[in-house]
């Protein structure tokens, strides 16, 4: 089952990629691109996409398996249950983990992330290498794979988030006058909604990453009809900084 939640995350991102590259401005932003920001973007796919998923069913599965008092698969609840708890739970604890991320003391780590200048699917990874290690996904996801009887809809439901989370860093904008916008708006973090993140006019805001609940809940939600005029934090860490801090 694992492997088809990477098979629709991959193909999603394909689907992404490849409108990026038929559509002008995409382009444009693409050959833009230094070489040092398309080895930092490939190296976090790579992490992202590939080496946590395979960490996850393995290493940290078994360290799990060894350590918590508890019998895998004890925990038998719902399909539609299980899915709220990967889609909207686990969106929660995420939400405070990437205010904790930029925080004073884990900013350094998260900081390179935000080094993305254009909307770009291919940046949603830019990271420090290690950053990922910091992202409650990387831990939680295990334990519910190993708890639950059936996971098969909590991987859905992370599927979903992981195809969200491509969106929300592309710039498939969705029109404003849309009838699909006034549907999604509001209660789902856009791609527009998302700029504004990673905007250095006001960045410190929309942490969330499925629903605008928790932003709003929590007095960090901004919304704004125009896009931002300028993304991206000027940082003058060298590439090698960037890609393995602090260990560099």
């Amino acid at each position: 089952m694992q492997i088809l939640v990477q098979i629709i995350v991959f193909v999603a991102f394909i689907g992404l990629v490849g409108w990026t590259i038929c559509n002008k401005l995409g382009r444009t932003q693409l050959k833009a691109k230094s070489f040092e920001d398309w080895l930092l973007d490939s190296a976090g796919l790579f992490v992202q996409g590939m080496l946590i998923p395979l960490l996850q069913a393995t290493i940290i599965y078994q360290f799990y398996r060894d350590w918590l008092p508890i019998s895998p698969g004890y925990l038998h609840v719902s399909p539609i249950l299980t899915f709220l708890i990967s889609f909207i739970v686990v969106d929660y604890l995420y939400y405070w983990n990437h205010r904790l991320l930029h925080s004073t003391f884990f900013w350094n780590v998260h900081q390179v992330h935000h080094t993305v200048t254009h909307l770009d699917v291919l940046g949603t990874s830019r990271n420090t290498i290690w950053a990922s290690f910091f992202i409650v996904y990387l831990w939680i996801h295990s334990v519910f794979l190993y708890v639950l009887a059936d996971p098969i809809a909590y991987l859905l439901g992370v599927s979903l988030t992981s195809v969200l989370d491509l969106w929300r860093h592309s710039q498939l904008i969705v029109p404003a006058n849309s009838w699909f916008y006034r549907f999604l708006s509001p209660w789902l973090i856009l791609p527009q909604d998302h700029s504004w993140h990673h905007s250095s006019q006001f960045s410190n805001c929309n942490y969330g990453a499925n629903l605008k609940l928790w932003d709003r809940l929590h007095g960090t939600y901004y919304q704004n009809s125009e896009l931002p005029t300028q993304l991206g934090t000027k940082i003058s860490l060298t590439f090698t900084q960037k890609f393995l801090f602090p260990f560099s």
